[in-house]
């Protein structure tokens, strides 16, 4: 396996046959062939690159190639964003009167999938506290085709131990599938651990500068022929011009990433000691109550962290509102800090019952960029001393 600084650099060689040494843009939405025959292979080939864009393009090959290096799998392909990724997967490997376990703690988008769409498809669901690897043992039932995990997971940070979860999967012929965004393959490889398919929301880190909406999915080469297949039906193509950004965006992620991490780890530790906090959720903390596990399964630990407020909602909406340099924005993982409520941003998601049950209302989810630690740091700190000051007149 290649070292992740030259697989982010060259693992898409072969499929880049082009004298340019910056890839090209392969905008068009159709490949003309030779004759017949390469016609008709074209139209069957899964996840291929020459035959319509729909069913994959050039630029579509050389994101998959890179990814699929680096999360140590047979293969990979793209979506137009991460929900893409999973609701074709998940549309691909269950159907109705099918069983798909997933966890308390996730994503909302990914709690949405799990709780409205799927029932409403036919397809039954459980969630189960992912910190308790037998919960997911005692969620199996015959009808079992699914296990969706994520971690860490969004935005608790809470701690998936894949190995367990991936032996109980296989051990019931269930299929795993990991949200692997937060940590991004240069933290964690879940394949390493047994993990069936690994998907991203490529918007975030991969991309690294927010300005592409992508996804991606990398596994065995048969199981993302089946979700290729349903993909076609879908028809949440990427396009290459954002393919070929996403792309860029990768060649630099194993010299972004040492700083998110390092950047994250600094805010933890700083917010963890303020008096206006009550808590830190980040898994780098000595304090996590997962953090030999994250140390056990992860390379670093992401700069993603959430930060509760003793002053609960109002607090927290104050404290986004003095931050200098994260701004209020709903997504993560770029070169420019971002910080956001989630109990205010999920509302179109969840209800309000389902978002109670996910996060407290006094929680910050801060994403931490690729700007001076010093600098991140001192304008974190300065707002909770501003929102503990107005609290304590109040």
């Amino acid at each position: 396996m290649l070292g992740t600084t030259t697989a982010t650099v060259h693992a898409d060689r072969h499929v880049h046959p082009d004298r340019a040494v910056a890839p090209p843009i392969y905008q068009t939405a159709a490949f003309s062939a030779a004759d017949s025959e390469t016609f008709a292979q074209g139209a069957v080939e899964p996840r291929g690159k020459d035959f319509y864009t729909r069913f994959g393009n050039p630029n579509h090959a050389q994101v998959a190639a890179v990814v699929a290096e680096l999360e140590g799998t047979e293969a990979a392909m793209v979506t137009a964003s991460g929900m893409a990724a999973l609701t074709t997967a998940v549309l691909a490997l269950v159907s109705a009167g099918d069983h798909v376990i997933g966890q308390k703690s996730t994503y909302g988008g990914t709690a949405s999938v799990l709780l409205n769409l799927l029932p409403r498809l036919g397809v039954s669901t459980t969630l189960v506290d992912q910190r308790d690897p037998d919960a997911f043992e005692r969620a199996v039932t015959p009808k079992t085709r699914l296990v969706l995990v994520e971690t860490p997971s969004n935005p608790l940070l809470q701690i998936t131990d894949l190995r367990a979860v991936a032996d109980v999967a296989r051990a019931h012929g269930v299929l795993t599938l990991a949200d692997n965004t937060f940590a991004t393959p240069l933290n964690q490889r879940p394949a390493e651990y047994g993990i069936d398919v690994v998907w991203h929301s490529a918007t975030k880190y991969l991309n690294g500068h927010s300005d592409v909406s992508a996804g991606v999915l990398a596994g065995p080469a048969e199981v993302l022929d089946r979700v290729w297949d349903t993909s076609l039906l879908t028809g949440a193509t990427l396009g290459p011009i954002d393919a070929w950004l996403l792309l860029r965006g990768m060649r630099t992620l194993p010299l972004r990433m040492p700083r998110h991490n390092a950047n994250g780890q600094a805010l933890a530790e700083a917010l963890s000691e303020h008096p206006a906090v009550t808590r830190v959720h980040y898994p780098g903390l000595a304090s996590h109550p997962q953090h030999k596990l994250a140390a056990h399964q992860m390379n670093g630990f992401g700069g993603v962290l959430g930060v509760e407020f003793t002053g609960g909602f109002d607090m927290a909406d104050a404290f986004l509102g003095l931050l200098h340099y994260p701004v209020r924005s709903a997504s993560l993982g770029g070169v420019e800090s971002l910080a956001v409520h989630p109990a205010s941003m999920w509302r179109g998601m969840l209800s309000d019952q389902q978002i109670t049950e996910a996060v407290p209302p006094g929680l910050v989810r801060l994403a931490a960029g690729t700007e001076d630690t010093a600098d991140l740091v001192a304008d974190a700190l300065a707002a909770a001393d501003a929102i503990l000051v107005a609290n304590r007149r109040a």
